[in-house]
């Protein structure tokens, strides 16, 4: 396979996370949106390694890109802070957790969209809610979830923040 692709959502209020990843070989177009994410910076929507902590990348390497644009030093430091905290460490965990393959962790790059609101005030949550949603979209990347049969029986459902 040379792109998973997850989503996943956690949390509630204006620090709701939610996750767009894909994850695949740095040889791959996932590796070519990598590159291309730290190479194509723009004014709002900065992309960053997540690091687990400063000068400790994640592996899999990992580069968030924003979701909705970046206005002021608040949101910065929410992505820059316990955003990139949580998706860092919910990548390492998902490898020390075997749902990443170890020895894909260097092979392996991703590729990873965070929302965040920019009425988000909480930074405790921030980091749950984005660690929560991470951790979900790489397992359902990597198990390859939902199958189209679920997609199928499921297809009809309301969408939370659908008015149909």
């Amino acid at each position: 396979m040379s792109m998973f692709i997850g989503e996943g959502l956690a949390g509630d209020g204006n620090e709701i996370a939610h996750i767009d990843l894909m994850i695949g070989s740095k040889t791959g177009p996932v590796g070519m949106a990598f590159a291309n994410a730290l190479a194509t910076q723009s004014e709002g929507h900065n992309s960053l390694l997540a690091v687990i902590t400063p000068n400790l990348i994640c592996k899999p390497a990992t580069v968030m890109i924003t979701k909705v644009t970046i206005k002021g030093l608040k949101q910065a430091v929410q992505m820059f802070g316990p955003a990139q905290a949580a998706v860092a460490r919910a990548v390492a965990d998902s490898v020390a957790d075997g749902v990443i393959p170890k020895d894909k962790a260097e092979e392996y790059v991703i590729v990873c969209g965070v929302f965040i609101h920019p009425q988000a005030a909480d930074d405790s949550k921030i980091y749950d809610y984005n660690y929560a949603a991470t951790k979900l979209a790489i397992k359902s990347a990597m198990h390859q979830e939902p199958n189209i049969d679920t997609v199928l029986a499921r297809r009809t459902e309301k969408h939370p923040f659908s008015p149909k």
